[in-house]
This record gives C-alpha cells, sequence and structure tokens, in this order.
C-alpha cells in the first residue's frame, strides 16, 4: 500500500476483498476518497460488513466486472490468482483506470514450492496401489499454474503503464503446532482440492499429504517450522 504513488485518490476499489481487512487499511490511508470492496462470496462480504465503517461493499466478479466510471486506484492483496486468464484481465484492469491511475497487486508465488508440488502429487497418487483421487477435472485445475512469472506482467505492462515496478519477495514463515505448514495452505491454496473430494478421500488425501509435508519442512530443533513462501507485487501507473 505505502508503494502507491497517490497522493489522494477519489475512487478506490479493493478487487477480492474478503472480510474487508485490507479494504479498511485503505480506508484509513486515504479518509476522503469514495473505497469500494468487491468480493464474488457472498459469504465474506457478509462478514465484511457486520464491522462499521465507510466501505460500501458490492458482489462482483472481477473478471467481468466494470467500474461505472475510471477508477484511481484498483488494488488487489491475494486475490487474482484465482482468476484466469492474466493475459486479458491485467491490461484490462488497466483501462480502467484514468489516467494517472494505479493498479496495484500481490499475488502468491507458490505453485513451485514443495508444499504445492506435494499438493499435486498427492492428489495424482494417494488411492491404495498408487491411483489417483478426485476428478478429472479436480485435478486438472490443481495443475493450472495460477500466477506466471514476474517477467511475463512485465511484458503485459510496461508497454501499457506510465511507470511499472515488479517486485518478488520471499517470506519465512515461522509456524508452530502439530503440521503447520497443512495448517497454513489449508487456508488458502488447499481449499479446492478439498472442496472437491469426497469425504473419505478428502481424509485419505489430508492424511497422506500431511505425511509428506513432515518429510519436506522437519520442525527445528525449537519445534518450529520455517516455510518460505514468495510473494510477486506489480505496482502499474497510466
Amino acid at each position: 500500500m505505502e508503494r502507491v504513488p497517490l497522493e489522494a485518490p477519489e475512487r478506490v476499489f479493493d478487487l477480492g476483498c474478503g472480510t474487508g481487512e485490507a479494504t479498511r487499511l485503505i480506508s484509513d490511508r486515504w479518509p476522503r476518497a469514495d473505497i469500494v470492496g468487491l468480493d464474488s462470496s457472498p459469504e465474506m462480504l457478509a462478514r465484511a460488513a457486520a464491522e462499521p465503517g465507510r466501505v460500501r461493499w458490492q458482489r462482483a466478479d472481477v473478471g467481468d466486472w466494470r467500474p461505472d466510471a475510471p477508477a484511481d486506484l484498483l488494488y488487489s492483496n491475494a486475490a487474482l490468482h484465482w482468476v484466469e486468464g492474466h493475459e486479458i484481465l491485467f491490461p484490462a484492469l488497466l483501462g480502467r483506470l484514468r489516467a494517472g491511475g494505479c493498479l496495484a497487486v500481490q499475488m502468491p508465488l507458490s505453485w513451485d514450492l514443495p508444499s504445492h508440488r506435494l499438493m499435486r502429487e498427492t492428489l495424482a497418487d494417494a488411492r491404495p496401489g498408487g491411483g489417483p483421487l478426485g476428478s478429472s477435472a479436480l485435478r486438472h485445475a490443481a495443475e493450472r499454474r495460477w500466477v506466471e512469472a514476474p517477467r511475463v506482467y512485465y511484458d503485459l505492462l510496461s508497454g501499457r503503464a506510465r511507470s511499472l515496478d515488479v517486485w518478488t519477495t520471499e517470506y519465512l514463515q515461522v509456524l508452530e503446532g502439530a503440521d503447520p505448514v497443512l495448517g497454513w495452505v489449508e487456508g488458502s491454496g488447499l481449499r479446492p482440492i478439498l472442496q472437491g473430494l469426497e469425504p473419505e478421500a478428502r481424509a485419505r488425501f489430508r492424511a497422506e499429504y500431511a505425511r509428506r509435508l513432515r518429510i519436506a519442512y522437519p520442525a527445528g530443533s525449537d519445534g518450529r517450522t520455517v516455510y518460505p513462501f514468495r510473494r510477486l507485487f506489480v505496482v502499474a501507473t497510466v
């Protein structure tokens, strides 16, 4: 948020706002802006709206959404990786900004991590004898690379933006408890897989995946597990 080069944006949209934690930070950062939090989940929006504030909440699919007038800031924290077709989506988002407006995006670069590679491998061979779990559609969806390499976003946006900043950061998450990496990914990338499996298959998958994670991410001498996790950031101004 501090890398957004806008002093006083008037129209701000938080794309994929979830329960609104980042949206409320945006509201504090720019108290005179008209701020709208968008999400496709009515449950998330209901939780966001339960806390009083001046943010307006709107149900919308980011892929199909169009503002009724150009925006000053389109902000998205850990949401656009769920939307397919970035080669179309990202240039289109720039086109929804007014001159001088900014697109600010953060997405996880997790597809290549051991945790997520093991997620796909476990889905493919966790049955007794090595058979796959779930439907072929579920396994195909799990194989989708949801975020491209940083250079891809540079190439998509550099010819359309007046200024462009693309960078990655690797965070060392220090986790505690039993199967801490499993607990971490259950809150994000693992959800579609667990939701797509029948109860018996879900239990088998979870047990085998947890076993593999314990081998890939052993606890240290202090009992804590260090989990490296990379994120991609894009800030483009038109």
